[in-house]
Formats: C-alpha cells, structure tokens, sequence
C-alpha cells in the first residue's frame, strides 16, 4: 500500500482557548486561523493528489456531530467513536486495528496549526519511508524559541539512505534554562504529537511495552460494530483499558524510534498567545478579529464576536468576547487561562 493513511486524534475541550473554544464546541472546530476550522484544515492538509488515503477520524460521541459536519468528504472518510477517552495510545491502536497490517499511518492532532503544507507534506512522505523500513517516526519540529510546554526530541545518528534520524532520547517538558541550551545546542527539536509508522509495527511494539493496553483495545474493536462510515468499539473491553499516551507506553520505550526534521510553520495554538502569535499581524505585532479600534497599542491581540473593542496605549494585552463571557489577559498570563473558573466550570 503506497497511500498515507491520515488519523486524526480529535478530542479534548480546549480550555485554554476558553471562552472562544467551549466544551460544547471545542478548539479544533473553530476557524482559528484563517477561515476553515483546525480540523478541516488538518484533513485538507492530506489530499490524495498529495499521496494520502482516505482518513480516520478517532473521536468521541460528544464531538461526532462537528466532525461529521466539517469533514470534507464524510462518504470516503471513517469514524471511529470512542465510549471513553483513554489518551492517545488507544485511540492510536483503534485505528490501527482497522487498517491492513502495511498500512502506513500518519498520526495528526486534530487542533494544530501548519503554515507551510508544502513542508508537512514533504516530511509525511520522508516519515512514510521510514516507516515502511519498519521504525516509528516523529515529526521533530524545528525550534524556534526556548519553550517550556513542550516535550523534545534529541537528534541521534542519521539514517542511511533517508533525511532521518534516529532518536537519541525523548525529553520531557524543560525549564527554561534547559530549553535555551537546547536551542543553542541545535540538536533538540520540539515533539509535536505527529507519528507515522506501519499499523502492524505500531501494534507489534504496543502489545510488547503494553500487553493488557493492546488486549483491551483488540477486544474493544473485536466486538465493536459497522454503522456506516462509523465504527463503534465495545464500551465494556474499552473501560478496561488504563489509558497512557503514546510518548509514554511506545514511544519512549521502542528501539525503532526515529524522527524528520519538520520545518513547517507549525504552532499548537496552545494558548491566546500561540495563537496571536500564529495570525498575521501589523508592524506594531497587533492582531484583531471582529470589530475593534486598536491606538498606539503594541502586540495586542482583540477578538470579538461582536461588541466593539477598544484598546489605546496597551501592550502584550490580549482581549477576548465571546457571547456572555469577556477575557482580558496578558501575553504571559495566557497560560493560566484554563484554570478560571468559567473554563473549568463548563
């Protein structure tokens, strides 16, 4: 099989984007950046001119109706409803047990955002190789700044005949002090939760490092059911699964880990500031959605459903108005945003 299957994890309630992103209508299904949502864009990101198969999407009941309503192309796609979440590793293993064995499957979170399609594709095709060759490959995304809220990847010796590397060892979230020699060094890149590998493999190294995960998740699948271009796995063999995600139960522990460089213009959109960060801005760093009047204001961000906005004489200030709720933040206060009270309380 010379397609690249495209499985698209799309779950979580995006607390941190609150109060824009909502339990009940989550980052990846907002037009963020540009006017497609980050879920559609991700699909899009892999047509088949380009290579890629028709896609998987593993998601929950609580989020099927917007991910059937945005894909695409919903006849040529399937949908895998989890009953639980249980971390990525199960949701990763679900698709893989739908797949030949020589299926190459490329991992993508539903809820990033990539600048340059042209190098993601490049890489999905490079990390397609290697796969076939029978390693795991990570997307190691180049370092830009000394961040904190990722995991890292550590380059090892490169692998002959490809634009690989094999990794040396997986990092987890630094200090900063940590993450500036990182970025000095030029060896580490950010890990950014994109995967490629050959489903059997994939399954192979899961039922090694996890063997009651993987059982689980076979007899979840085994005794699931079709209803049309849904697949349901049984909710009773898939509670039994202690849910791990799949840095921890595979990645990190496999022989055959191995990563692409991926310089793509790729954010996470984690937060206010990730995301102001990853829209187009004037020269004073200001960006706005909605109606807004920013005065000698430095990066500023506004968005706005409605009421006007106006800001003058601010800098690093984010201001957000989304239906009955109003954010008002700093730059470095974005990261607390998941723990107010109206984002926890959903």
């Amino acid at each position: 099989m010379d397609t690249i299957i495209p499985v698209v994890l799309c779950g979580g309630s995006g607390t941190r984007l609150w109060p824009r992103s909502r339990k009940t209508c989550p980052k990846p299904f907002l037009p963020l950046v540009g006017d497609t949502t980050l879920f559609e864009a991700t699909v899009l990101r892999c047509p088949a001119e380009a290579g890629f198969g028709a896609p998987i999407v593993v998601t929950g009941a609580a989020h099927l109706e917007h991910v059937e309503a945005q894909l695409p192309d919903p006849a040529r796609s399937t949908v895998i409803v989890e009953p639980e979440g249980k971390n990525t590793a199960a949701a990763i293993a679900l698709a893989a047990l739908r797949l030949p064995e020589d299926a190459v499957m490329l991992v993508c979170p539903s809820d990033h955002h990539i600048g340059d399609v042209a190098a993601f594709q490049a890489a999905a095709r490079e990390a397609a190789a290697l796969a076939r060759g029978g390693w795991l490959v990570s997307f190691g995304i180049a370092a830009t700044a000394p961040e904190t809220g990722f995991g890292y990847l550590r380059r090892g010796d490169s692998i002959e005949g490809s634009g690989g590397f094999a990794v040396a060892q997986f990092v987890e979230k630094p200090d900063l002090q940590r993450a500036i020699g990182f970025l000095a060094d030029g060896g580490y890149a950010w890990n950014g939760g994109i995967f490629a590998f050959r489903a059997g493999t994939f399954l192979e190294e899961l039922a090694a490092y996890r063997p009651a995960l993987a059982a689980a998740v076979q007899a979840a699948v085994a005794e699931g059911w079709q209803d049309g271009t849904r697949f349901y796995p049984d909710p009773a063999a898939f509670a039994r699964i202690e849910g791990e995600s799949v840095d921890y139960a595979v990645m990190e522990n496999t022989a055959r880990a191995a990563m692409v460089p991926a310089a793509m213009a790729w954010s996470d959109i984690g937060n206010w500031q990730a995301l102001h960060e990853a829209l187009d801005r004037d020269d004073e760093g200001n960006a706005s959605r909605g109606r807004a009047e920013l005065v000698d204001c430095t990066n500023v961000l506004v968005e706005s459903d409605g009421p006007r906005v106006s800001v003058i004489g601010a800098r690093d200030l984010i201001v957000v108005v989304d239906k009955d709720e109003v954010l008002v933040c700093t730059a470095d206060g974005a990261q607390k945003v998941g723990k107010l009270s109206g984002a926890v309380n959903q």
